[in-house]
């Protein structure tokens, strides 16, 4: 089984999402996500958190808080306890390109994230962008729910056949 940590870091009502394109055997490819990755060996939830979002957004969290463990359960993946936080504050800046997308600025220079796109997106309309199905669960828990919660995702392939 893996460890991960996934962190929605919001500023003005938006989410810093991630439009994951670059890698070829990336299981979430085409997908939106949040911030995050797997851990380190010896790594705490938090670090890798920290860690996580500072390589691929340049960002250094001031403000985050522990907002879930999701077990990912799959027929084709390895089974996944996924540490998801949110944010509110932060350091560091990102350069927004013509088309929109952000750049992050790493010791002064613009360093482009190795993961896919990163974008600011109005919170309203993650839901309509393309995500895990069990995506849409915790997204709305954690919108309409200030207190810490569990939820396990089951997956037959890329399809959601039971949550708990």
């Amino acid at each position: 089984m893996r460890n991960t940590t996934l962190c929605y870091i919001e500023n003005n009502g938006r989410y810093l999402m991630l439009h994951r394109t670059k890698k070829d055997n990336d299981q979430s490819k085409g997908k939106w996500l949040g911030i995050g990755g797997k851990f380190e060996d010896e790594e705490s939830p938090d670090e890798c958190l920290l860690r996580e979002v500072y390589e691929e957004t340049g960002l250094s969290l001031t403000s985050y808080r522990l907002r879930s463990i999701v077990t990912f359960i799959s027929d084709i993946y390895e089974t996944e306890y996924m540490f998801l936080y949110t944010a509110d504050a932060f350091t560091g800046d990102l350069y927004e390109e013509p088309d929109g997308s952000l750049t992050p600025i790493i010791n002064g220079n613009r360093t482009p994230c190795t993961e896919g796109v990163l974008k600011w997106v109005d919170i309203d309309i993650v839901p309509s962008l393309e995500l895990w199905e069990g995506d849409r669960i915790f997204l709305k828990r954690l919108r309409t729910d200030n207190g810490f919660f569990t939820l396990k995702l089951c997956y037959e392939g890329d399809r959601l056949v039971s949550y708990i």
